[in-house]
């Protein structure tokens, strides 16, 4: 009797239970469904204008990202300047329709570059904001300008993220996530200093997500996907979309080229060090050659590009006279291009080199002049520090300790 009248207590508190519960089920269902709507639908208006990148290097290694179709008039692909490194070219693809659902998988693609792919150029890098344009020849009838957010997002506000994840054998992958926060940030990656207006998410970023559309509920570009924290899961920074109107409004600027591809182009023989950087043994009118080294990669602050180019003269063990410094001195204020710079590596050892900074986007010919200045220079001192001290010049030792001092 006891367990009929417990089993129908236990009913009607589970139905009083249930009657209150249920209004707010039905509203959480109801969230849940008016999200993932919400979520295909952007993502179907922001497919259209989501491309698939693939640049080559000067090294020709290949590379591939994501960008965002932004100006139908210009033609113009927004992406990371990771992304395009130091290329001036650029394969593209925009999304694919094949009996009516989109093409995913990438050998699709690869499989008819002739046909699918659309050529691009690249007219302007900014590595401050990690940003760079494509401009292409043409664009297929499907592709569609994203429309720009006039203002920024704020916390806590849902975005989506189309992208193109390296390790994935098909594309135009969608996610969503949550805004953290906004703010300027300044720091460090693998792909330079950086200092730009952060959309910080919850989305995840994989490596070729880079340059993807990070859209609001409303399907316009509030940022590009550009990079994720390495020590914190689901923390990824994007580029605000106030930095990109900011910086397709700039003065554009090309981005230099690679120093294997200058090289080259200046019919300059070179080899490549260990190092990573190239060496060039210059012919001297003595007869004699001196090692002249170009920088692989090149340094830039904000817009300026610099491309270094240097040689060894000197490896001794003894720090260098008061004389020697002040000979030095008085040559650097002679020398139309570059100076004299003094060093100390690990092993104790002085490096006395001679180095030339020269902007990055100048032609190939002033490379080639440059490296020849450089290469006079330093074997005009090499063969008077020879003459005097010639303990100070260690031909055995002086790759090793270049080495070191290229690896710093």
């Amino acid at each position: 009797m006891f367990r009929c009248r417990l089993t129908r207590m236990l009913r009607i508190a589970f139905h009083r239970w249930m009657s209150l519960l249920c209004p707010a089920l039905v509203l959480v269902i109801s969230l849940q469904s008016t999200s993932a709507m919400a979520g295909g639908e952007t993502y179907q208006k922001a497919l259209p204008s989501t491309v698939w990148i693939i640049t080559a290097n000067g090294e020709d290694q290949t590379s591939t990202g994501t960008g965002v179709f932004i100006d139908a008039d210009k033609k113009l692909v927004l992406t990371n300047a990771h992304v395009v490194g130091d290329s001036r070219t650029a394969v593209v693809f925009f999304p694919e329709k094949k009996n009516g659902e989109t093409m995913v998988k990438r050998k699709q693609y690869l499989d008819s570059v002739l046909k699918l792919a659309q050529p691009g150029r690249i007219v302007a890098v900014d590595r401050k904001r990690d940003l760079a344009l494509i401009e292409l020849a043409e664009v297929p009838e499907r592709a569609e300008a994203i429309t720009l957010a006039e203002a920024s997002v704020t916390t806590g506000e849902s975005v989506d993220l189309i992208g193109n994840p390296g390790g994935s054998d098909v594309l135009w992958v969608y996610t969503s996530g949550t805004v953290r926060s906004v703010y300027q940030k300044k720091f460090k990656s693998d792909h330079g200093e950086h200092d730009f207006r952060v959309v910080e998410t919850q989305t995840p970023i994989k490596p070729g997500d880079s340059g993807g559309p990070v859209v609001n509920q409303a399907g316009e570009l509030i940022a590009i996907a550009q990079s994720f924290s390495p020590s914190q899961n689901l923390v990824s920074y994007c580029v605000d979309v106030q930095e990109i109107k900011a910086f397709v409004k700039s003065p554009w600027k090309s981005a230099p080229l690679g120093s294997r591809v200058v090289l080259k182009n200046a019919e300059v023989a070179f080899e490549l060090h260990s190092t990573g950087h190239y060496e060039v043994k210059q012919k001297l009118s003595s007869g004699s050659t001196q090692s002249v080294f170009v920088a692989k990669d090149t340094e830039y602050f904000q817009r300026a590009d610099v491309r270094k180019i240097w040689s060894l003269v000197s490896v001794s063990g003894e720090q260098p006279s008061a004389e020697l410094m002040m000979r030095l001195m008085r040559q650097n204020s002679a020398t139309k291009i570059g100076g004299w710079v003094v060093e100390k590596n690990g092993a104790d050892e002085f490096l006395i080199l001679y180095v030339a900074k020269l902007d990055a986007t100048a032609p190939d010919e002033a490379v080639a002049a440059s490296i020849d200045y450089v290469a006079r220079i330093a074997g005009a001192m090499s063969k008077q520090l020879e003459s005097k001290t010639p303990e100070e010049t260690k031909t055995e030792t002086s790759t090793q300790t270049l080495a070191s001092w290229l690896a710093k």
